[in-house]
């Protein structure tokens, strides 16, 4: 099934010289979570939508096979073309037990997915993200990956390209990742059962609430 993967992903670059991939993880205080992955490519006329569909990296079967594991749960996963801007996309969706079990997926048997201990209450995260080979003229600034990371933490460090509160970006292209690069973040988790300030805001405006109509009914 690799090698089908492989010569799927050098058609795709024969026909279109760009992919681009976007994956939104979601990771949880206990290292569970979630994925969407979407992946597409332009396409230089409508008569050539059929063929591309047909390749293994968009046909639903094939991409089942790749993301499926043991620890991995595939939600659903759609390919579809749009017409207004001439691109072919693939949907993934996937939820996970671990982080780290995300390895024993063929789609991702080089990302290295780790999530271990650091400081005292700390976390942390990384993935790499392996080379891509250019050549046959493929212009490697045409060419994207986004990862975006919504992490359940209190974020210490990152090397991420953009934040934005807990969640995390990074985005490159083809010619930025040269040899691979490995995205980190170092993270004190969110406690499982820890209860929001509201809760406790509520509760109290509650019970001043009762008090104050049991006192009223008492004078009655």
């Amino acid at each position: 099934m690799k090698k089908f993967i492989l010569s799927s992903l050098l058609s795709v670059l024969f026909i279109t010289g760009c992919l681009n991939y976007v994956q939104n993880t979601t990771i949880y205080p206990d290292g569970s979570g979630n994925m969407q992955i979407n992946y597409w490519m332009k396409f230089s006329d409508t008569s050539s939508v059929a063929t591309i569909l047909k390749l293994e990296i968009f046909n639903p079967d094939s991409i089942r096979e790749e993301f499926s594991s043991e620890f991995v749960n595939i939600i659903d996963v759609t390919t579809y073309s749009d017409t207004i801007d001439s691109t072919v996309h693939a949907n993934i969706e996937l939820s996970f037990n671990y982080v780290d079990s995300l390895n024993s997926a063929n789609a991702f048997a080089q990302s290295r997915f780790l999530l271990e201990d650091g400081a005292s209450g700390q976390k942390i995260f990384s993935q790499f993200i392996p080379p891509v080979t250019t050549g046959f003229g493929i212009d490697g600034s045409a060419y994207r990956v986004t990862y975006n990371y919504e992490i359940r933490g209190d974020i210490i460090t990152h090397n991420a390209t953009n934040k934005s509160g807990n969640n995390l970006t990074w985005s490159y292209s083809l010619s930025e990742i040269g040899r691979g690069k490995t995205i980190s973040v170092t993270f004190k988790p969110f406690k499982l059962k820890e209860t929001p300030y509201w809760i406790y805001i509520l509760a109290g405006l509650v019970l001043i609430i009762v008090i104050f109509f049991l006192i009223r009914k008492k004078k009655d």
